[in-house]
């Protein structure tokens, strides 16, 4: 998904924010791209170890669990790649609210009661039976490709009120 070096610049990102966990790290970047980037521990802790050996990452046992918090030589080279960091961080969080968005579509707002989730169950249909003919004349003639095209995008058009 991400690089080593990135993902590295990710946690310093993170840990600058507060201390954290490794399972914390994983959490949040899960939240911040919307569940679409959840990073395992067989790939967070050994970055953690690395962050710590290097000497960007201080490390302290709280229990049976490590937190690890930002060091002044982390900080300063976040600081020298604030502008990598700033953009991983919002091209994940653009990347899972797409994500989500197309989850949403898919799901076709499930979560929804009375008249919306008869419009919703009634759209979710339509869509199918779309589908259903697309497929069914997926080996059309190119004439016949050209019509169903056509009829697509008045569609389009339709839909969006552009007429």
């Amino acid at each position: 998904m991400v690089s080593a070096a990135d993902l590295q610049l990710l946690i310093l990102a993170l840990l600058e924010q507060k201390p954290r966990h490794g399972y914390e790290i994983i959490k949040a970047l899960e939240e911040h791209s919307s569940g679409f980037y959840a990073p395992s521990p067989g790939v967070i802790y050994p970055a953690l170890t690395y962050l710590e050996e290097i000497g960007h990452a201080s490390v302290a046992a709280e229990g049976t669990k490590k937190l690890y918090s930002l060091t002044e030589t982390g900080a300063a080279y976040l600081a020298d790649h604030r502008a990598q960091a700033d953009a991983m961080l919002g091209q994940l969080a653009r990347i899972g609210e797409k994500v989500a968005r197309a989850k949403q579509f898919f799901r076709g707002g499930e979560d929804m009661e009375g008249d919306d989730a008869d419009a919703s169950s009634n759209m979710r249909a339509a869509r199918r039976n779309l589908k259903l003919a697309l497929l069914e004349k997926q080996d059309a003639t190119p004439e016949e490709q050209r019509r169903i095209i056509d009829i697509l995008v008045r569609a389009a058009k339709e839909i969006r009120g552009q007429q």
